[in-house]
């Protein structure tokens, strides 16, 4: 088993080590339909993790991938606005604003993010009816992506997570590895939250922390 990095620890990349990137999208930069605040600024910064652990490891890069009238959407339920609370099976707690719709513009990479060095691109939330936050399993907590099986044939053991939203999408990318037996850490200063609001935030890193998901810095990497 693999020495646990708090974070002060200096992090060397080993051969069982994973970089996640998660929904650097248009949609969720500014000026997208789902801005994540500041969502822009991580990028140069993710880029130079990215090379890092292409030399020899896997680079996973996540993206959105809704059908139009996706049933997360409020505008595929009349009389809904975007941010009412909802709750179905595979969905909530609330509904969004139309976003990364198959095909379009909002859904493509930011054209700054070096996806080109992503060995494996993993679409999610394809299925009409369910939503996915997590990379690993949908909102329904039973539909595979098949991430888990990928990573594991490459005897990926220790995952770092990273991209948007902080406080969605990394957030149960990281707790479903963890779950799946992965050593999960999360790049804390390459991961930007919908909402900014202090005392959320705060319940949020303590819910991973006492999950044994750890946060990390860029810092840390010791080629920096």
């Amino acid at each position: 088993m693999q020495k646990l990095i708090s974070s002060t620890d200096q992090i060397k990349i080993i051969d069982s080590d994973a970089l996640i990137v998660i929904d650097m999208q248009n949609d969720f930069l500014p000026g997208g339909s789902l801005a994540v605040p500041d969502g822009d600024k991580i990028i140069p910064d993710i880029n130079t993790l990215a090379k890092l652990f292409f030399q020899k490891n896997q680079v996973v890069f996540t993206q959105d991938w809704h059908p139009p009238n996706h049933q997360s959407f409020a505008s595929s339920h009349p009389g809904k606005n975007t941010f009412d609370e909802f709750s179905a099976h595979g969905l909530g707690p609330v509904l969004w604003p139309d976003h990364c719709v198959q095909g379009s513009e909002g859904a493509d990479f930011a054209s700054n993010i070096d996806s080109i060095l992503a060995k494996m691109i993993l679409r999610k939330g394809y299925h009409r009816e369910i939503d996915s936050y997590s990379a690993f399993l949908e909102n329904d907590k039973q539909t595979k992506t098949g991430l888990n099986a990928y990573l594991k044939s490459f005897n990926v053991t220790r995952v770092f997570v990273c991209g948007l939203a902080l406080d969605y999408c990394v957030k149960y990318t990281s707790l479903d590895a963890k779950t799946l037996g992965f050593d999960t850490y999360i790049v804390q200063d390459l991961s930007k939250p919908v909402n900014t609001d202090e005392t959320v935030l705060i319940a949020l890193l303590n819910e991973l922390k006492e999950s044994d998901v750890h946060l990390v810095n860029l810092a840390q990497f010791q080629e920096f």
